[in-house]
């Protein structure tokens, strides 16, 4: 990955070795971009900011333009013509996003060690006419930390996220399909070691937070783009945790790797903060030229 620094123009490439990763798609690149840099700060952006970093990490510019305009279609950003270029600003939608997301991306290194033993459960029926829903109610219960193990039974040690699920059990039309219920695992049936053997696959989630943790030790990017370049980056991948990562409590996964990772992201993206913020300030104050 390569681009140009926008203060010398010379070549600058991504040194960090995320080749081991799925890289990060153009819609998930911006939303960083947009989450780190534009929501912080309050200011609009110009579609030639946006493109200078989107393009840095590897996005042709033909895909990034396409992921800015699916942005403001979606209503998460809206411009503003200046001449020839346009100046972004997240709308209120946008910033609900990330008002929403960002709480429970810096929880995933929270070990949950009050958790007091209390298990929301669904059963889930989705009907015929229903299922086009199957794919939204998945990813939104993955979303909120469930698993899985049997058949129209999902199960979270997360019961406060309760008023989340009924959301989106309403929205996707399901309330007379669903029925819901809190308290603990009983003597009846499998034991809570093999509910949670059999709601994730842990073992695969293991194997990728290990890859993450080998692309980001050791990281020294240089000041400028290239620091900016691996900040997106690392914290694209860090966003991405919460998709996959059911945040099991310490009584239940006692020293998850998933937790270390997240620290050790926290840790880098704090170190960075001041620089790349001050060097995205330099790169988008030379907006409205391209």
């Amino acid at each position: 990955m390569s681009g140009r620094d926008a203060a010398t123009g010379t070549s600058v490439s991504l040194k960090s070795d995320f080749s081991s990763l799925a890289p990060g798609s153009a819609r998930s690149l911006l939303l960083t971009v947009l989450g780190e840099f534009v929501w912080p700060n309050g200011k609009p952006v110009w579609t030639s900011s946006l493109l200078h970093v989107l393009k840095g990490l590897g996005i042709e510019e033909q895909t990034a333009r396409q992921a800015i305009a699916r942005a403001a279609s979606s209503g998460w950003i809206e411009g503003e013509r200046h001449g020839r270029e346009v100046r972004w600003s997240l709308t209120e939608r946008g910033k609900r996003i990330f008002e929403e997301g960002s709480p429970r991306v810096r929880s995933m290194s929270d070990p949950f060690s009050n958790w007091n033993g209390t298990w929301l459960t669904l059963l889930v029926t989705i009907p015929h006419t229903h299922r086009t829903t199957r794919k939204k109610l998945y990813s939104g219960l993955t979303w909120a930390g469930f698993g899985n193990p049997a058949s129209g039974v999902w199960v979270s040690p997360h019961p406060e996220r309760s008023a989340e699920v009924a959301g989106l059990i309403d929205q996707l039309e399901l309330r007379e399909h669903t029925i819901s219920f809190v308290g603990r695992v009983g003597d009846v049936g499998i034991p809570e070691e093999r509910i949670v053997e059999e709601g994730w696959d842990l073992a695969a989630l293991e194997e990728h937070y290990k890859k993450v943790l080998d692309a980001i030790t050791g990281l020294r990017p240089a000041p400028g783009d290239e620091m900016l370049f691996t900040h997106v980056r690392m914290v694209s991948e860090w966003q991405r945790f919460p998709l996959r990562d059911p945040q099991l409590p310490e009584a239940l996964l006692p020293d998850w790797i998933g937790r270390r990772a997240a620290r050790h992201i926290e840790a880098l993206r704090a170190q960075w903060w001041d620089q790349v913020q001050a060097h995205w300030a330099k790169i988008n104050s030379g907006g409205g030229k391209n």
